[in-house]
C-alpha cells in the first residue's frame, strides 16, 4: 500500500455508497444492492470495479444514461429462459435480480438463462456467477457494450471488451471464480491507475495509429488478450448478448449512430450440478483439480500455482480485518461527491 492511500472499514464505505445513491433517487433496497456489488469488489481487491466507479455511474445518471427507478420487465419467458428488459437500469440491481431467478429456474429444470436487454454497468460479473456456485450450481455471466477494443488486425475499436465470468464450487476449497475481460487489462484498472498516480504500462492501449501507448486518453481503444483470440471471443459475446435480446450495440455505433453511454446487454446462467451428476461427487472432483495442480512444481520466482479467485479471497480476508486502501485519486473524486450531494464521507482520521 502507497503513502497516499488510507485504509476505511468496509461498513463505512457501503454505508457511504448506500446513501450516495439514494440520494439521487434509487430506492433503498436497490441503493443497498448497488453498494453491495461495488464494495464487494473493493473488498476482494477489484478496486477497478468498486467504489471509484461512484462519480462515473452519477455522471451518466445525471446526463439520463442511468434509470435510477427503472421499469424493469420480463419480456418473455419459458421454464428455462427469460429476457429481461431493464429500462436502463444500474446493472446490479437487475442484474442480481436476473441471477436469483435464473438459479430459481434452474433448480427447476436444470438450467437458467437469463438475457438483460438495456442495462448499465453492473460491477465485477464473477459476483453473480458466484451468486450461482454458493447453491451449488455453475454460474455463468458476461456482458457486451460498445466498443471500446481493438480488434486483431484494426486500429480503431470496434469490440467491446466483455467480461466474462464462471464459478464453480467446491467442497474443501472455495468455489472457483474466473472473472476476466477479453482485453489485456480491465478498463477500470486505466481508471485506477490514474487515481494512484502510476504509470501505465505498454500493452494496455494503442493510440490513433494503433501503436502501443502509456497515454490513459486512449482508454477506448484496449487491446484484445490473445489477440485474435481475445477479440474474437468478445464478438460471439456480442453475438450472444445484445443480438439475442434485439438490441445490437457494436454495427450501429460503429455505423454513427448515437449510442446511450454505458449501456449494456448481459447473460447470466445457472447450471444445476444434480440435474446432470452427484453434487458432492462433484465438489469433491473439483478439490481434487486443485490439489493435484497446486502440487506441480513452480518456475522460477512462482512460489505457488494459484487457483481463479484465489488471489481476491485472500484480499477479501485482510480487507475485512484491515479495511480497504482507498488511493488519494479515489478518496479526492469521492469527497467532492460528497460535499456536492451532502451525503457525509465515511471517517478517514
Amino acid at each position: 500500500m502507497s503513502d497516499a492511500e488510507v485504509r476505511v472499514d468496509q461498513d463505512e464505505i457501503r454505508r457511504f455508497t448506500r446513501d450516495v445513491f439514494e440520494k439521487v433517487g434509487m430506492p433503498p433496497a436497490d441503493a443497498e444492492t448497488e453498494a453491495d456489488v461495488l464494495v464487494w469488489a473493493n473488498l476482494r481487491g477489484v478496486d477497478s470495479h468498486g467504489v471509484l466507479r461512484i462519480p462515473l455511474y452519477l455522471t451518466y445518471l445525471e446526463m439520463g444514461s442511468f434509470n435510477p427507478s427503472p421499469d424493469i420487465r420480463v419480456v418473455r419467458e419459458t421454464a428455462a429462459t427469460m429476457l429481461i428488459d431493464a429500462d436502463q437500469a444500474l446493472g446490479p440491481v437487475v442484474t442480481k435480480m436476473a441471477t436469483e431467478r435464473a438459479i430459481e429456474k434452474a433448480r427447476d429444470v436444470g438450467i437458467g438463462w437469463a438475457v438483460i436487454r438495456k442495462t448499465c454497468h453492473q460491477g465485477a460479473m464473477g459476483y453473480y456467477a458466484l451468486m450461482a456456485a454458493e447453491q451449488d450450481m455453475v454460474g455463468f455471466a458476461t456482458v457486451s457494450g460498445l466498443p471500446n477494443m481493438v480488434p486483431h488486425g484494426a486500429k480503431s475499436p470496434g469490440v467491446h471488451n466483455s467480461p466474462i465470468a464462471i464459478s464453480v464450487p467446491a467442497k474443501r476449497h472455495r468455489p472457483l471464480v474466473l472473472d476476466m475481460a477479453t482485453s489485456v487489462v480491465a478498463g477500470g484498472k486505466i481508471d485506477l491507475a490514474v487515481d494512484k498516480g502510476v504509470p501505465l504500462p505498454l500493452g494496455w492501449l494503442v493510440d490513433e495509429d494503433g501503436e502501443p501507448t502509456t497515454d490513459p486518453k486512449f482508454r477506448d481503444r484496449m487491446v484484445p488478450i490473445g489477440g485474435p483470440k481475445g477479440s474474437g471471443l468478445a464478438l460471439m459475446l456480442e453475438c450472444m448478448s445484445s443480438l439475442m435480446v434485439g438490441n445490437p450495440m457494436l454495427a450501429p455505433k460503429l455505423a454513427g449512430k448515437e449510442m446511450p453511454r454505458g449501456s449494456q446487454n448481459s447473460t447470466i446462467a445457472a447450471i444445476n450440478i444434480a440435474a446432470f451428476t452427484d453434487v458432492d461427487a462433484y465438489k469433491e472432483n473439483v478439490d481434487k483439480i486443485i490439489d493435484e495442480l497446486k502440487a506441480l512444481p513452480t518456475t522460477e520466482g512462482a512460489d505457488e500455482v494459484r487457483m481463479p479467485g484465489e488471489p481476491e479471497d485472500r484480499v477479501h480476508e485482510d480487507r475485512l480485518r484491515n479495511g480497504v486502501p482507498m488511493p488519494q485519486g479515489t478518496l479526492d473524486r469521492l469527497r467532492e461527491v460528497s460535499e456536492r450531494l451532502g451525503v457525509p464521507l465515511f471517517d478517514v482520521s
